[in-house]
């Protein structure tokens, strides 16, 4: 569902760009709203939600699916946890639908899926562990690398029951916007994938913007 934002970016608090196969990890405070922008469009930003006081509550695809009765997440969708307590709602969505299937790749899926070769190329789960070993402050750790979110990502469920990486569904400056129900770690990779069209082949940035009323 496509829904605007009531806010403007002119207005944020904070504003960060997160260049392609780079992480972003913030501490985001419940009651503030923050948007991620596709600046050129055709962009994966694969994310995860942790409750920053106690992080083995995390952000879970199956409760989220469960709740929603849908598996991709536009605006009015509430992302839940593994307690399925709400973390997070989207309240303004341009894109149109985000994934929840796809996974993030990794140096493994990279080579069963692409080649022997491809292992050394970067990949998402790899800045997630450099995310949390150059941040030990949110007290998170590998076994806290879980199912994520592919913002902006097109995975279309075929009808055999498949999944297809298709080109994004995305376009330069289209965003997703979200309202936090708690305390938030979020973390971002900004997949740096060549492999598959999820990125058109070619990873760009994406913006970072947070309102926080409490700032």
């Amino acid at each position: 569902m496509i829904k605007e934002s009531q806010f403007d970016a002119h207005n944020a608090n904070q504003k960060y760009t997160v260049d392609s196969g780079d992480y972003f990890i913030r501490y985001i405070p419940a009651g503030a709203t923050f948007r991620f922008v596709d600046l050129e469009g055709n962009q994966a930003a694969d994310t995860l939600f942790y409750n920053a006081h106690h992080p083995a509550e995390r952000y879970s695809a199956t409760d989220t699916i469960r709740e929603q009765g849908n598996v991709y997440l536009t605006a009015g969708s509430q992302l839940r946890s593994n307690e399925n307590q709400v973390m997070l709602e989207i309240v303004a969505d341009t894109c149109g639908r985000h994934d929840t299937l796809g996974g993030a790749c990794a140096t493994e899926s990279n080579t069963v899926r692409y080649d022997l070769e491809k292992r050394c190329m970067h990949a998402c789960r790899d800045s997630w562990m450099l995310a949390i070993a150059e941040h030990p402050e949110f007290d998170l750790d590998k076994r806290d690398i879980s199912h994520n979110i592919n913002f902006f990502m097109n995975v279309p469920v075929t009808s055999a029951g498949g999944l297809t990486f298709e080109d994004g569904i995305s376009a330069p400056g289209k965003y997703v916007e979200m309202k936090a129900h708690m305390d938030l770690i979020v973390l971002i990779s900004n997949c740096p994938q060549l492999n598959n069209p999820c990125n058109g082949y070619n990873p760009t940035p994406i913006e970072v913007l947070v309102w926080d009323t409490h700032h």
